[in-house]
């Protein structure tokens, strides 16, 4: 089954960084989107940021979309040689504390809003912490 791989997590301090990353390791098609959501244990997958990485969305390869909790702090990117998905965070607080993953959708409306049940391929997830 195809999966996805996440990297880059760890503790941090409230006001630093992290840079998250995904790996697609034998995928050589990921379909309209890829996304970065996260979870805390006991509630619902949050979708935090998505990005076109096919012609079929209506909007341009690369378009970037952000939920309202870390816009201006959180950045999408991809890079499509490498076919790795990043997420860089900065002035992380204590609510970003959660488990992160990253998602493929080979679902055209995909970019907005950003909703699990859109997204078919999935990583193990890998763990940040953010301290006061």
């Amino acid at each position: 089954q195809a999966r996805l791989v996440e990297s880059g997590g760890g503790s941090v301090q409230a006001g630093g960084s992290l840079r998250l990353s995904c790996a697609a390791p034998g995928l050589s098609y990921v379909g309209y989107c890829m996304a970065w959501f996260r979870q805390v244990s006991g509630k619902e997958r949050e979708g935090l940021a998505a990005i076109t990485t096919q012609v079929g969305t209506g909007r341009p390869i690369g378009t970037e979309s952000y939920a309202d909790p870390v816009q201006g702090r959180f950045t999408i990117s991809r890079d499509n040689a490498q076919n790795t998905l990043t997420l860089q965070m900065n002035n992380l607080i204590p609510e970003d504390t959660a488990m992160y993953y990253c998602a493929a959708s080979a679902r055209r409306d995909c970019l907005q809003p950003i909703i699990s049940s859109k997204y078919n391929i999935w990583g193990q997830g890998t763990q940040v912490t953010v301290s006061t």
